[in-house]
């Protein structure tokens, strides 16, 4: 029997109340004119530039990211809920960072295992006993959510290192904006443009103690051949401050300074999009071009603050996904407002024997992998493949989680034939700093493939504007 999935515009042939002014719109509005309007937006996309790499491919590398013009809408109730387990599970996470670089009073309890902690590649042991900034290690968290339900929401994963496409967020909405005035004059949708203020403010709120007068903030990139380069860049505009690569700072005595045309000038906080090994090669990776010298003595002094803190990567991992739930209820003493999903972990005996013997009906996933690469949708594989991916997971079974495969929510989406149903997930970014902030809205990522659960653009995905329905 073929999965019944919750459509979050229709129920059963009547329109949701949330949507039913966009319906309205729809049918009013000549199929011609929207197709019109999608290639001016298309148009925009290119002229700004807004692309993303796939790694791994010949030939150009650099794809347009596919907008789809029909957005994804949230009640002001529905969004309530998930703006209270999100910044639940955002506080849960920074204790988590805390306390493995501190007296790790949760391994001690025996809640979370020592050798998921202290045999991540992601665990510095550089900042052990380190109090950062406020006691924030993780300063944008994303977290990654799927619906299957009307009240039925579930975390996927947890970004806590370097969370990206809120750049995505802001110019679908800019985009959005442009092409439909006269939706957001009939609608009250909360706005999302202020995040890059927010952004700058919580970077801020963390400057050390030693800065003097309103801090400096930098966003440190590895460089243009990056692969979310044109985010680091737009952020950096948007939020008025100086986008840096590391041969533009350089650390003297207790401080780091950025190289400028009127001689160097200190900086207060460093917004790194760059990973931890890279940060400092006298610290991490000797070979290392793309950091700064020293940086992390000056860190570890009280010289300036790194967003988000090295070694924050260690709750990104996915076995240490599934004690998240533990963890709220460890350090904050509440239940979950928000469920994970069911996971077998492939280095236990009893959950390696049940994954091998249901993998058609899995997806398996890389503990460290990211972006939809090196992951198994069982249920969309050849047995062939499924094989091949089992004798994977028997030589390195620490390596792989596995969880079912969920009945993803759909949201019409325009394609060549006009509305139809495609699978969606959600990102919302979350702010940490002296104050916990939600940005009302994020990034809903669509699978354009017919039946595909898979949203990563790298993987056909696309993107959508998110509406939160304003109270």
């Amino acid at each position: 029997m073929a999965a019944r999935f919750f459509n979050e515009m229709y129920d059963g042939d009547t329109v949701r109340p949330a949507y039913r002014r966009l319906m309205d719109w729809v049918e009013t509005t000549p199929p011609e004119t929207i197709a019109q309007k999608k290639e001016e937006a298309e148009a925009l996309f290119r002229r700004i530039g807004i692309t993303f790499a796939v790694y791994g491919e010949g030939g150009d590398t650099e794809r347009l990211i596919p907008f789809d013009m029909m957005p994804r809408v949230f009640t002001d109730a529905e969004w309530r809920r998930l703006e209270r387990g999100v910044k639940q599970r955002a506080r849960a996470l920074n204790a988590f960072i805390f306390d493995v670089y501190h007296r790790a009073e949760i391994i001690r309890a025996g809640i979370v295992p020592a050798r998921l902690v202290y045999q991540n590649d992601a665990y510095e042991a550089a900042v052990v006993g380190f109090d950062p900034p406020g006691g924030v290690y993780s300063h944008i968290v994303g977290i990654d959510l799927v619906r299957t339900g009307p009240d039925e929401f579930f975390v996927l994963e947890d970004n806590c290192r370097t969370p990206s496409g809120v750049s995505y967020m802001l110019e679908n909405r800019e985009i959005m904006m442009r092409m439909f005035p006269e939706l957001f004059r009939s609608v009250r949708i909360a706005p999302v443009d202020d995040y890059p203020d927010r952004l700058r403010r919580t970077l801020a709120s963390v400057a050390p103690q030693a800065s003097d007068g309103e801090p400096i903030s930098v966003l440190l990139s590895p460089g243009a051949f990056n692969s979310a380069y044109y985010e680091h860049s737009f952020l950096a505009d948007q939020m008025g401050i100086e986008l840096v690569e590391g041969q533009d700072l350089f650390v003297q005595g207790d401080f780091v300074y950025m190289r400028t045309t009127e001689g160097p000038r200190r900086v207060d906080v460093i917004y790194r999009r760059i990973d931890d090994s890279f940060l400092d090669p006298l610290c991490f990776r000797s070979e290392s071009m793309l950091g700064v010298p020293g940086l992390m003595n000056v860190y570890r002094s009280g010289g300036v603050a790194i967003c988000s803190a090295p070694g924050a990567g260690v709750a990104d991992d996915k076995a240490i996904y599934t004690y998240v739930p533990e963890m709220i209820r460890f350090y904050l003493g509440e239940q979950p407002i928000l469920k994970n999903v069911r996971t077998w972990k492939c280095g236990d005996q009893l959950d390696r024997a049940y994954v091998l013997e249901n993998l058609k009906d899995l997806v398996v996933k890389e503990v460290h992998g990211s972006g939809g690469y090196g992951m198994l949708v069982g249920p969309a594989s050849t047995k062939e493949q499924i094989a091949a991916y089992a004798e994977r997971i028997k030589a390195d079974p620490e390596d792989f989680i596995a969880q079912p495969t969920l009945a993803l929510s759909t949201v019409p989406t325009f394609v060549e034939s006009g509305l139809a149903p495609r699978h969606v997930d959600l990102r919302p970014y979350c702010l940490v700093g002296r104050e916990v902030h939600l940005c009302a809205g994020g990034l809903t990522r669509v699978a354009l493939r017919e039946g595909s659960l898979v949203v990563n653009s790298s993987q056909g995905g696309g993107v959508k504007d998110t509406w939160v329905l304003a109270g």
